[in-house]
């Protein structure tokens, strides 16, 4: 069984199931180009975060979309007794190509799949280059799905919410605009081949604490490369307003965040670095709630 740090993955996702005592992952499988997950999505397993079984499809390029040339950053929830992934798709990974990108809903009886087409078409705005949608309920329990609106069509780049209808199949009111990368003071703008002075919003995860304080962590570019910062909602709704960080939570070229419990209680945050196509991998950072939203435990 191949161990964590030998697995190239993107976008990390693990998913807990105590009851059976099984770690699932999930992931973007990048090799470089602009071809993503080739073989679609899988899943790999674990008993204990450190040795996982061989990729196991869950949803094959030929139930995906049929013109996707690429697949992103699944993430796999529950809700009632189904199982949905939320994935982001597209064509073209440049900026001056014509086609959006996009979030869309797949089901399964179980976690393993095999996933179906579940939405109705995208979850997020047609016509926007989305990506990165994750699902999130309220205390009221309405479903949101929490998307990046993409620097390439806004050069500052976005994070929006926007209601879901209760079975998850189709937008239940208009996109919300929660921040632009710039209001955080450790995002900094990039200049390279692909614009000039843009700032990036990357992988939103939200987390309430136990206190009650909904954080959301996310990704841009800052002094350490591409980094995870934090937000918190200064209202507790995922509307806001979000205050920011004053510094990235994790500095070091990784991102994509997520957060998990561990069997033994510890929360984990998962993410990939280096951020380098072909070389990420997987990292478990232990963390803890603070007064303040949190911090890293080591």
């Amino acid at each position: 069984m191949p161990k964590l740090a030998e697995i190239q993955l993107r976008d990390p996702f693990i998913l807990p199931d105590p009851a059976a005592g099984i770690y699932r992952l999930y992931g973007t499988t990048a090799l470089g180009g602009p071809m993503e997950a080739p073989d679609g999505f899988s899943v790999r397993l674990s008993r204990d975060l450190v040795n996982w079984s061989e990729p196991r499809p869950v949803l094959p390029r030929n139930i995906g979309p049929a013109k996707a040339d690429f697949y992103w950053a699944p993430e796999v929830h529950c809700h009632g007794r189904r199982w949905y992934l939320f994935a982001s798709f597209g064509v073209g990974m440049n900026v001056v190509h014509p086609q959006a990108h996009y979030t869309t809903v797949y089901a399964a009886a179980t976690p393993e799949g095999p996933f179906a087409p579940h939405s109705q078409g995208p979850v997020t705005p047609l016509g926007w280059r989305s990506i990165d949608g994750t699902l999130h309920f309220e205390p009221d329990g309405r479903p949101w799905v929490i998307f990046v609106r993409e620097w390439t069509q806004t050069l500052d780049g976005e994070m929006h919410a926007m209601p879901l209808s209760a079975d998850l199949r189709q937008p239940a009111g208009p996109p919300q605009l929660l921040f632009r990368a710039s209001e955080a003071p450790w995002s900094l703008a990039q200049h390279s081949e692909y614009g000039d002075g843009y700032r990036v919003t990357d992988g939103p995860w939200l987390h309430r604490t136990a206190a009650g304080t909904l954080l959301m962590l996310w990704s841009s570019f800052g002094r350490g490369g591409y980094v995870t910062g934090v937000a918190r909602s200064e209202s507790g709704a995922i509307t806001g307003p979000w205050a920011q960080a004053p510094e990235p939570l994790f500095a070091r070229d990784g991102g994509h965040p997520m957060l998990f419990r561990a069997f033994d209680g510890r929360l984990i945050m998962t993410l990939h670095s280096p951020n380098r196509p072909g070389h990420e991998r997987v990292r478990l950072l232990p963390a803890r709630e603070t007064a303040s939203g949190l911090e890293l435990a080591g």
